[in-house]
């Protein structure tokens, strides 16, 4: 018989209280480690690791790192459910030293204050510090029925000054009118500042001496008949990289993706022909599954972090929420930001993986408790509100398939999976988002996962991080991806077999 293999726990205790939200009216209160039925959870009030202000939800994030403060700053377009007609997406901020705790920085750069002016809206943009002059600038797309790229200048990063006498506009180079938005500000190796901006299926090129007076030099194609969003571009060790974001309604391609050159003239050519350049054995230079987007990055100048925005989803059971992700179109825009690690291979070619500050963070035990064995699952006792899982996976066999399911219970007939699948191309793996159970639609297509290699091995050191819905995955450290699964707190966990002999070893919880 095909079965699991528990080879070790950790077992320690933690004080789990319940509390109003777990109980239905009249209802006594409920065993939380004796029970293994579902939970009508209520997420907690704060995001403490996947930061979502209070009000409102991030989208389009701007990291930027400033040396002057010695930590990352992360402008964001700031969504409400409640946005002006013509008058929305202010630039708002948080900071960060490590990637796992954030402090707010409130409105940064605001709106216009009518439709009839340049920036009434504002679009993903740029913030840069110039030493020469020792100001603060910020490039950014003005919205109306048309769009041009703006800029702001301060000299604290507190106080901005816009100067609307400059602009931007694209038909004077000519490019459209209507897409002509997300400037990324970079040095390249000639020693002048780059501006790259995103439009009709092209990206501009200026470049400038002192980022106040900028000269149109051209442009590269996108990928093929792909919009591509927020770029930017960046040197790590020997390679320049453009991590962009495929705008492409399918559930297949719309992520955050990147292409990679040993020079910037280089890194522009990749894009007349992307199929024969995509980065070594990746899957078009994809950095994480279709629950991250507008993914840009940061240095300290020791590690770079990249930071996108996984969606929120609309719904009024956990299970509509669940599965409603968008799936051939458009997911819902905006939700919590996401950090990763960005990783540099030997050859050079990038993966995401943990915050190395998130093993602090989540810093107490909690208890590991078999709930339900069975041949083919594990069931394990309820998580909390933030939780940091950690096992290792032994398969038999290089094909055999393996998944770590939330919201599972012994009372319903839906529950939620991180599956990782054997794939069909040289031996890699995807992590799939399914829904499983007795009445399941199986894998979630508008959330389409992430591909990664297969270990030689067989040994999968799998973490995973939550903080309420939001939940990321990393395998042995160096390939992760994002996923937004509502219900996770206060619910059963289960490490699952698909028809195969795996061993389940070192599970741990880590909470805070």
């Amino acid at each position: 018989m095909k079965k699991i293999i528990l080879t070790s726990f950790m077992l320690s205790a933690i004080s789990l209280t319940a509390c109003s939200d777990d109980n239905f009216d009249g209802d006594a209160p409920r065993d939380w480690n004796g029970t293994s039925d579902r939970f009508i959870t209520t997420e907690d009030a704060g995001y403490n690791t996947y930061y979502k202000p209070a009000i409102g939800r991030v989208g389009d994030p701007m990291p930027f790192y400033d040396p002057k403060a010695n930590e990352f700053k992360i402008l964001y377009l700031q969504e409400f459910d409640n946005n002006a007609a013509w008058c929305y997406h202010p630039f708002y901020g948080v900071s960060t030293t490590d990637g796992a705790t954030y402090q707010g920085l409130g409105e940064i750069l605001p709106t216009g204050k009518s439709r009839y002016e340049a920036d009434a809206a504002l679009g993903t943009g740029c913030a840069v510090y110039n030493e020469a002059d020792g100001q603060y600038y910020i490039y950014y797309t003005g919205h109306t029925t048309k769009e041009v790229v703006m800029r702001a200048t301060s000299a604290d990063f507190k106080s901005w000054t816009k100067d609307m006498s400059w602009q931007l506009i694209g038909s004077d180079f000519g490019y459209s009118d209507v897409d002509f938005r997300d400037p990324q500000v970079f040095k390249a190796e000639d020693g002048k500042w780059h501006m790259v901006i995103s439009s009709n299926l092209k990206f501009a090129e200026f470049t400038s001496d002192n980022l106040k007076d900028w000269e149109h030099v051209g442009n590269f194609p996108m990928i093929w008949d792909r919009m591509c969003e927020c770029p930017d571009i960046f040197k790590m060790g020997n390679w320049w990289y453009l991590v962009y974001s495929e705008a492409y309604r399918t559930s297949w391609s719309r992520k955050v993706k990147y292409m990679m050159a040993s020079t910037w003239e280089e890194l522009k050519n990749c894009f007349r022909d992307p199929g024969a350049n995509w980065p070594k054995d990746d899957k078009e230079g994809v950095l994480d599954s279709r629950a991250f987007y507008a993914g840009k990055t940061a240095s300290n100048g020791t590690d770079r972090y990249i930071w996108g925005w996984t969606p929120y989803r609309s719904g009024v059971s956990i299970d509509d929420k669940n599965v409603n992700v968008g799936a051939g179109g458009e997911p819902n825009w905006s939700g919590a930001l996401v950090c990763h690690k960005l990783i540099q291979h030997e050859n050079g070619t990038l993966t995401v993986g943990v915050v190395p500050a998130m093993n602090a963070k989540y810093d107490k035990s909690a208890e590991v408790k078999v709930i339900k064995q069975e041949t083919d699952y594990t069931l394990y006792n309820r998580l909390g509100a933030h939780n940091h899982i950690s096992f290792t996976v032994k398969t038999a066999t290089d094909g055999d398939k393996f998944g770590v399911s939330f919201v599972r219970s012994t009372d319903t007939d839906k529950y939620y999976s991180l599956v990782v699948n054997p794939e069909w191309e040289n031996g890699r793996r995807k992590i799939n988002f399914e829904q499983e159970g007795k009445d399941a639609m199986g894998f979630v297509e508008g959330a389409d996962g992430y591909i990664f290699p297969r270990p030689a091995d067989n040994v999968y050191n799998v973490d995973i991080y939550t903080d309420n819905s939001v939940v990321t995955i990393y395998i042995n450290g160096d390939y992760g991806c994002t996923q937004r699964i509502y219900g996770i707190l206060k619910n059963c966990w289960s490490i699952n077999s698909y028809g195969n002999n795996i061993e389940i070893s070192n599970v741990k919880v880590m909470q805070y």
